[in-house]
């Protein structure tokens, strides 16, 4: 028998406290990246190194920006985000079954050793990104986890195709949706059980996954061990963790994180609303936006005048391929292309660079877009109720001494 512990929830802080000063965005320029008034708390809990705690009960744990100067984020670092604060103590992996019922004709409870020997395995690269990544930038402020930039990681992801699982199961004609559950449960009877769910055709598209590895190893319980539901393209909120439960269902799913949560307006591309006059419209949120930001050099580094500087960043879409990043100096009035490096694939996030070297000393602002193979790019001032979907063009704050 094996057995997996998850930390205590008393997660034990083991580093220090860095409090990141304010900066106030100018008129018509996009916010630093670097803005926040959030105090930042570096923890390492069990299984990981260095993380910034947003909160402990859930645990909910950001990557700090170095981490992404890799293509592959590594499992000890890669962020966390659960929902709901009553986590399984252990996971006995002789016992545990992926259940599989509903609208089907041969019900399944598969074990882990089932999905690695009764199933074709299949690996994707894809980003997985907190819906609320970046909701600590967006002006005026909202409700909900002050996140930066960490929200979110890149990996390879290993398993089995869900549509390879509802086959074996012999799912049923009329099948509508199917839901998701982990083993995660609510504090309180009046909490409702995080379930999320796809349409069947995007069930069965053939890139939706149950994976049981992340990076070649086993998932960290941090991030769902033993299994986790992954949507390439979609945000997180639908890559259930401890995924334990598959139901197929003949009519649409109707659970509060679909119709009540995670709602973005129906009518924008990129949950875009006006403060003053919020969207009655609304759908669940879906697919990620096009996005770039800034990873190196950090905004409290200061780099040399004269010596060249390579600034670094990623871009990422929901599945379209980013065709470009373009890099500003002057307000966005005209832009130079960056340096893009290899396509990891459509679902991965993609690495780009860009050449500077200060001629005197003083601060130079940088802006950063991205563009897809769609032609969709970023605009330069975004904001929804609810702080998903950031994709507001970043700028970044060099100073040279």
């Amino acid at each position: 028998m094996t057995s997996v512990k998850y930390l205590n929830l008393k997660i034990h802080i083991l580093l220090y406290i860095l409090v990141v000063c304010s900066c106030n965005s100018k008129k018509n320029q996009p916010e630093n990246s670097a803005s926040t008034n959030a105090k930042e708390i570096l923890v390492s809990p069990e299984g990981k190194d260095s993380m910034l705690l947003l909160t402990d009960k859930p645990p909910n744990l950001e990557t700090p920006l170095k981490y992404f100067l890799k293509d592959y984020t590594p499992n000890n670092v890669f962020f966390v985000r659960w929902h709901l604060a009553s986590l399984p103590t252990q996971i006995n992996i002789d016992t545990f079954r992926l259940r599989v019922s509903g609208n089907v004709a041969k019900p399944l409870e598969l074990s882990i050793e089932d999905l690695k020997t009764k199933f074709k395995p299949f690996t994707i690269t894809a980003l997985c990104q907190c819906a609320g990544n970046s909701r600590s930038f967006f002006d005026p402020r909202v409700p909900g986890g002050q996140w930066k930039n960490g929200a979110m990681g890149n990996a390879k992801w290993t398993g089995v195709k869900l549509k390879d699982i509802l086959e074996y199961a012999e799912a049923k004609a009329g099948s509508v949706d199917v839901s998701f559950n982990g083993l995660d449960m609510p504090p309180l009877q009046t909490t409702p059980d995080f379930i999320k769910s796809l349409q069947y055709y995007h069930a069965i598209d053939g890139e939706v996954m149950v994976a049981y590895e992340m990076n070649g190893e086993p998932l960290p319980i941090l991030n769902g061990y033993p299994l986790k539901l992954v949507v390439p393209g979609w945000y997180a909120t639908y890559w259930v963790g401890m995924l334990s439960q598959i139901l197929v269902l003949d009519k649409p799913f109707d659970g509060f994180w679909m119709m009540k949560a995670y709602l973005i307006p129906k009518s924008s591309s990129n949950g875009d609303e006006n403060p003053d006059s919020l969207s009655k419209d609304l759908e669940p949120i879906n697919r990620m936006d096009v996005r770039s930001i800034f990873v190196a050099p950090e905004p409290d580094n200061v780099i040399a005048v004269g010596k060249t500087t390579d600034i670094q960043g990623l871009a990422f879409d929901g599945g379209d391929g980013i065709l470009k990043v373009e890099i500003s100096q002057d307000s966005g009035r005209t832009w130079r292309p960056a340096v893009l490096d290899a396509d990891l694939g459509k679902y991965s996030w993609r690495r780009w660079h860009y050449s500077f070297a200060p001629t005197e000393k003083g601060e130079y602002v940088f802006w950063a877009k991205a563009t897809n193979n769609k032609g969709e790019t970023q605009p330069f001032h975004q904001w929804n109720r609810s702080g998903y979907m950031r994709n507001e063009i970043e700028s970044l704050l060099i100073k040279a001494q």
